[in-house]
């Protein structure tokens, strides 16, 4: 296939999603399953272009309630929940261990949707961080090991010495998952979704847990 034919494509698919995004989000459209909708607007929001539609903001808090929020990567989802990544001695991995809650936001804007998570948070097995470490790239691998992430740095120079230090260490083998690095999982209580509309009378879905085992949906005021 041409460049012109691949393009020609691209804009095929990008017109047959807007106009599904047009249409917004009724109950009737609308899974059953929180986390199949969520992988059916992960997939539209891929299909769209958009730069790492895996990114998420991060909220935490302190024991005592005090938030910090920051972006994230999302590296899987299934029924369990929404796995991400982190070193366990920085300041998001500190304040989950003290208050095991924490929320997600996507944001998806040439789609105008969000999807807002909450729930309880728990530390992956380590051999499921060891199966995700093996993937990343060597210098991400050396880079984990190299950062005390979150804590004072006087000078740059200092990382990049210690970046040296490691490449040395692990020189002609692979490099092991650190210790104090691996991964979380949100399993969901409340997921919303959001799909912009015209005037501002945007569609809002929140599944929550039924006493059934499945979700109940309701549909909130924009």
């Amino acid at each position: 296939m041409s460049s012109i034919d691949e393009l020609r494509a691209h804009l095929s698919g990008l017109r047959t999603l807007v106009r599904g995004v047009a249409g917004g989000l009724s109950e009737l459209s609308a899974s059953d399953d929180p986390i199949r909708q969520f992988e059916e607007w992960y997939d539209d929001a891929e299909r769209s272009g958009l730069l790492l539609p895996e990114s998420v903001a991060l909220a935490t808090a302190t024991r005592d309630g005090v938030p910090s929020v920051r972006m994230v990567l999302l590296k899987g989802v299934d029924e369990r929940g929404f796995r991400f990544f982190t070193n366990y001695e920085s300041r998001k991995a500190t304040e989950l261990d003290a208050n095991p809650r924490a929320a997600l936001c996507f944001h998806w804007s040439v789609l105008e949707r969000q999807v807002r998570v909450e729930g309880s948070v728990e530390r992956l097995p380590r051999e499921e961080s060891e199966e995700y470490f093996e993937t990343r790239e060597r210098g991400s691998q050396i880079g984990a090991w190299a950062s005390r992430q979150s804590r004072p740095l006087d000078r740059r120079a200092d990382l990049e010495t210690r970046v040296r230090e490691c490449e040395v260490e692990f020189l002609g083998r692979p490099v092991p998952l650190p210790e104090f690095w691996g991964g979380y999982r949100l399993r969901p209580d409340r997921i919303e979704f959001w799909q912009g509309r015209r005037n501002r009378l945007h569609d809002r879905l929140v599944y929550e847990p039924a006493g059934s085992g499945g979700w109940d949906v309701t549909r909130l005021y924009p």
